[in-house]
């Protein structure tokens, strides 16, 4: 395939981006060392890229140096992570090697640009294959591998996060099935990940894209709105903030005022789950005071600095007491720390003021990232145990042998999602689990044990079922008994992980005869559908549950695990794939590769 040359304007493009990437790495990176370092990279890069262009027809370094430029301007990653971002797409999308990486750039940024590497064939791959069994399949292995890395670097993750916004911000140089699949993608993996990561403003960036391009008539209108206000009540916010500033002067804060408005996507998700109209969203404007504490290092001063501020605040505007909101004193799973009350402004507005310190804004907007470049300055708070605990729990899943790849993928996908909520123990200790969990949950939570004996519980002293859901601020007692066990049943309304696989734990030695009632399950369902068990129907089952062993998909089936409308699911996908597949084709295999070129010889990749 021909090669077209570049330009000189194209010359000057890049030339142009490099500059503006070198000048935020200059005031990230003060050793020169690490600068020069970076800068062979980008020279490294730009030879292999040279004359292939990206969809859009610009070319293809300037992505590169994008996702640079995100890492160390939005990020705050240092130069091995702004090195590994320029290489990215190098072994991927050329002759390179990782092994040419390890000689030119080290060991580390060589393991950065083989993660980035694995994690985008999984995430390729799935334009392979066809089904929606697979399919959910893929997007099951995306969420392991790249939880798997998690748990190895962060950084390579965070770097795949600016991969994904500036392929989002280009997005509309692709085709409408790739971009389909790739706000797909975006939507169920990065962005709930971007969430638990804490990072707010790539999660809200990413959702505002999604929403122009999935629902464009609704965006639209909520901008239009958005624009309407904003020029309406700009004086008047500017109004509101004056006198918090006056007063926070005249106490010797140093501080800073930040105006915002609820994003589009905030707004349009609050108004379809929330069914409120965009006249009823009290915090469509927000007030954000970022201060300096007056003995750096030190958290209870730091606490006590947000307090006063508190007080000066709400002596200036009423409060509206049910949307106060501490979390500083108990921080968000991301590690997300503020204090957050609504105020009636003069002019008859509710408005969300927001009082975070330095470091609690750089985690904010920066999250897991800011909150590594904290502990590693030797700076501890009770965020670094939350974030902490969560990527433990991350990796206690990804090593349980006993779950499959289709339940991680809704394990994961729900704890991401979801938000902890408090309970208190009858000591009135304070406990956090996850929203949506059951009073058995928590017994699970408090001892395997507990959980194995309990027979009912007490919600704030009122008898309720097991599989009560607790909601904020409960009080939560277990009844148990001596001769109590757990119960198949359970398994259809325990919502944590840990306590799932303590159940299914405690039935495993009674695994043969739960297998026979699963294959005599198996049968039934099939006779009921007018089907008889085969090798292909068997080979599908095991596909979709990600299961290598018959056994083991026989006892999840005699456990309950896999219900009636797992099958359902299988048998429509195996009709649908046998009637959409040509006569001609039932029989050969054909051309994996569809026909397509590779990457490396199409000398045009990306949007």
């Amino acid at each position: 395939m021909a090669i077209s040359g570049f330009t000189q304007e194209d010359y000057d493009l890049i030339k142009k981006d490099y500059d503006s990437l070198m000048e935020a790495v200059r005031l990230r990176c003060k050793d020169p060392q690490e600068v020069a370092v970076v800068q062979k990279a980008f020279e490294f890069a730009n030879d292999a890229h040279r004359n292939v262009r990206r969809r859009s027809g610009a070319p293809y370094i300037i992505h590169p140096i994008a996702v640079a430029k995100i890492v160390v301007s939005e990020l705050g990653l240092g130069y091995k992570s702004i090195t590994a971002a320029l290489l990215h797409d190098v072994v991927e999308d050329t002759d390179y090697t990782v092994e040419d990486i390890t000689n030119l750039f080290g060991t580390k940024v060589a393991q950065l640009v083989d993660g980035l590497t694995k994690i985008k064939t999984v995430l390729d791959n799935q334009d392979k294959t066809a089904g929606q069994v697979y399919s959910e399949s893929l997007q099951a292995e995306n969420f392991k591998r790249i939880l798997l890395t998690l748990g190895e670097d962060v950084r390579v993750v965070l770097i795949k996060m600016a991969d994904r916004l500036h392929n989002c911000r280009t997005i509309e140089f692709m085709p409408e099935h790739k971009r389909d699949k790739i706000l797909s993608e975006t939507m169920y993996i990065f962005i709930p990940l971007a969430h638990r990561l804490g990072l707010y403003s790539i999660k809200s960036e990413l959702e505002n894209i999604w929403l122009r391009y999935k629902e464009p008539e609704d965006y639209a209108e909520i901008s239009r709105r958005i624009d309407q206000n904003v020029e309406l009540r700009d004086k008047e916010m500017d109004a509101f903030i004056a006198p918090i500033s006056a007063a926070l002067d005249a106490k010797g804060y140093r501080h800073t005022i930040h105006k915002r408005i609820k994003s589009p996507y905030s707004i349009w998700n609050k108004m379809r789950t929330k069914h409120v109209a965009f006249e009823e969203i009290y915090d469509l404007y927000a007030v954000r005071i970022i201060y300096e504490p007056s003995d750096p290092g030190n958290v209870d001063v730091e606490r006590t600095d947000a307090y006063s501020i508190l007080t000066i605040v709400t002596s200036l505007y009423s409060q509206l007491p049910s949307r106060f909101r501490n979390w500083v004193l108990h921080p968000k799973p991301n590690g997300y720390e503020a204090l957050h009350v609504t105020l009636m402004s003069h002019a008859g507005v509710w408005v969300e003021v927001q009082i975070r310190s330095k470091r609690m804004d750089d985690i904010a907007e920066k999250g897991i990232a800011a909150h590594w470049a904290y502990k590693n300055d030797g700076y501890a708070s009770e965020n670094d145990s939350e974030m902490d605990h969560w990527l433990a729990r991350v990796q206690s899943i990804l090593s349980t042998k006993d779950v499959s790849t289709l339940e991680l993928l809704d394990i994961i996908h729900k704890d991401l999602v979801s938000s902890d909520i408090v309970v208190f123990s009858p000591k009135g200790e304070q406990k956090q689990i996850q929203t949506g969990a059951t009073a058995l949950d928590f017994a699970f939570m408090i001892h395997t044990h507990i959980g194995e004996q309990a027979i009912a519980a007490k919600v704030n002293h009122k008898l309720v079922p097991l599989s009560q859901v607790l909601k904020q601020g409960d009080q939560v007692e277990i009844i148990t008994a001596a001769n109590a066990h757990p119960k198949v049943e359970w398994l259809q309304f325990l919502q944590t992980r840990s306590a799932r696989s303590k159940v299914i734990d405690w039935f495993r030695p009674q695994f043969k005869e739960i297998v026979a009632k699963g294959e005599h399950i198996c049968t039934e369902r099939l006779k009921v559908m007018g089907l008889t068990p085969t090798k292909s129907l068997s080979k599908r089952f095991l596909a979709y549950s990600q299961l290598n062993d018959r056994s083991e998909f026989l006892f999840r089936v005699g456990l309950g695990i896999i219900g009636p409308e797992d099958f359902r699911k299988v048998i429509n996908e195996e009709q649908a794939t046998i009637r959409s597949t040509p006569a001609n084709q039932l029989t050969s295999k054909g051309d994996e590769s569809g026909g397509r070129i590779p990457l490396r010889q199409e000398h045009r990749r990306g949007p």
